[in-house]
């Protein structure tokens, strides 16, 4: 006799047995109580018909479907090894959350990594290393170039991209006051500048995205007046463009209905409780020098500002355009970050999280050469967005061409994410990517922005101890020479060798020569 057979006996027998000993015996009537339920979960097992495991294993079945929903708890917690975690391992998840709560974060008998095994990287260090006191701890770098008014003066490491709707007006205004704690800046996300951005008087990046959220017209499109109202607020530090983002280029963002609530609505310009679909392109502009122009004027109705863009690399001859672009024009962006096609979101389909856009070292080494061939780089910073959590990923990233970083995820963690990779379903257990109240309510401002600060302080602080063991003076003297990775079990590259650099200027003599169609001399 198979399950299903069973159950259906057992359904109607207990249920009967249990009405005769309730009338036998009426102080055992709790057990209906009990059984009730049961049996009728069972029934609705039996009779519904869109889920076979359930019809041919009633009862039994349901184990399945609750095993499968507690699976990545169950894998964070108990099955994988620190190293193994994705998207985020256990060992840069508890790096952050012991500098964010500043307690020890130091590592005992060694590391845990497998430095043999393909993928493995490191730096060079220097017998003659410099004592980190000799170096400067708070380095600055100054964005904005001859055709900026009012440049800015920006750490190494910021907060990247986190629209409110996103995240929860709680997780907004921690990270914005820890921003404030550490003077670093805190970008907007595309979903425009809120009150909660506002409140606590950090430096803000706001980020001007495809549906123009904040400065939109009636039709969804650029609305300059509006623009230039909120471009010029003292908060308001550089302007963004996003072009596109690494966790779903060339698809625009997504907002549930579920978080679109109506003070959201209102900051955004749309219809409350309708999900909302940034469009994948601009519409303010349709080519590499439209793109120019409207760094022209957002900058002119910044006041001044520094204005540059956000992309991640797709296809290639599209950026080369860009660089030409703004040679014809004489435009220049006063700064580009590249993000890595690993970007974090709040939601995007999985083909594109997975199998689209150039993970940010291919990216960010590319366009650090294709600006120094046609020998723009000089007038333009870098920015590199895409999983940095540690002091290496800041010495990487700048070894291959970035100025300063952003992180997101980092921070995210700083203010308490557990990575319950909730945050498409509006049901962040801690808070962070939710607009339900019952859960924001569990995040405190006050004891999240220090978290942030902490951070912040602590990861910089670890960047400038492996520049002085390299035995550097300062951060841009990073070259790519300096960092190695293991490719095989015995062989190891130089990124010098890896990501091959370019001679400044280079791109220039070989469109010149295209031009006049003379054969490029040997």
């Amino acid at each position: 006799m198979n399950v299903r057979k069973l159950f259906i006996i057992l359904s109607f027998v207990i249920p009967a047995l249990i009405v005769f000993v309730a009338a036998s015996y009426p102080g055992i009537l709790w057990a209906f109580v009990i059984v009730l339920p049961i049996t009728v979960l069972g029934y609705s097992d039996i009779f519904q018909k869109k889920q076979t495991i359930k019809k041919n294993f009633p009862l039994i079945g349901q184990f399945r479907y609750l095993l499968e929903k507690i699976r990545p708890e169950i894998m964070q917690y108990f099955v994988e090894t620190d190293t193994e975690g994705r998207p985020i391992n256990r060992v840069f998840r508890s790096i952050i959350y012991q500098r964010a709560k500043k307690v020890n974060d130091t590592t005992p008998f060694g590391t845990q990594m497998d430095v043999y095994n393909a993928g493995y990287e490191w730096m060079d260090h220097s017998m003659f290393a410099y004592k980190a006191e000799q170096l400067d701890r708070h380095p600055r770098v100054l964005v904005g170039g001859g055709q900026c008014k009012k440049p800015y003066s920006s750490s190494l490491l910021n907060i990247s991209a986190m629209s409110y709707g996103s995240l929860s007006k709680n997780a907004v205004m921690a990270l914005n006051k820890g921003a404030k704690l550490d003077n670093f800046a805190h970008n907007t996300g595309e979903g425009g500048i809120s009150p909660y951005h506002l409140k606590h008087g950090g430096d803000l990046i706001w980020q001007i995205g495809t549906a123009y959220f904040g400065c939109r017209d009636m039709n969804g499109n650029f609305d300059p007046e509006k623009f230039r109202e909120k471009a010029t607020l003292d908060n308001v530090k550089m302007i963004e463009i996003k072009v596109s983002q690494g966790a779903k280029p060339g698809h625009g963002g997504i907002l549930p209905a579920s978080k679109n609530t109506p003070e959201i609505a209102a900051i955004r310009g749309v219809e409350p409780f309708t999900e909302v679909h940034s469009p994948p392109s601009h519409s303010a502009f349709s080519s590499p020098k439209e793109l120019m122009s409207f760094i022209k004027e957002l900058r002119e109705l910044s006041e001044g500002k520094p204005v540059g863009f956000k992309l991640c690399i797709g296809r290639k001859e599209e950026f080369v355009d860009i660089c030409k672009a703004m040679i014809d024009t004489g435009v220049r962006p006063d700064f580009i970050t590249i993000d890595g096609g690993v970007g974090g979101t709040g939601a995007a389909p999985v083909e594109f999280s997975n199998s689209l856009g150039m993970p940010l070292r291919d990216g960010l080494a590319f366009a650090f050469d294709i600006l120094t061939g046609y020998d723009l780089k000089k007038d333009i910073k870098l920015i590199a967005s895409g999983k940095i959590f540690t002091g290496f990923h800041i010495a990487r990233a700048m070894a291959l061409g970035a100025d300063l970083v952003n992180s997101a995820r980092g921070m995210m963690l700083a203010i308490g994410c557990i990575q319950a990779l909730q945050c498409n379903n509006n049901t962040c257990p801690v808070g962070v990517a939710t607009q339900k109240k019952s859960l924001i309510k569990g995040l405190d401002v006050e004891d999240k922005s220090k978290r942030v600060s902490n951070f912040h302080h602590g990861t910089l602080h670890s960047f400038i101890e492996l520049v002085a063991a390299a035995g550097i003076c300062a951060p841009e003297e990073l070259s790519r020479a300096h960092i190695n990775r293991r490719v095989s079990m015995n062989t190891v590259m130089t990124y010098s060798e890896i990501f091959p650099s370019i001679k400044s200027g280079s791109l220039l003599k070989n469109d010149l020569l295209e031009q006049c169609e003379i054969p490029e001399a040997k």
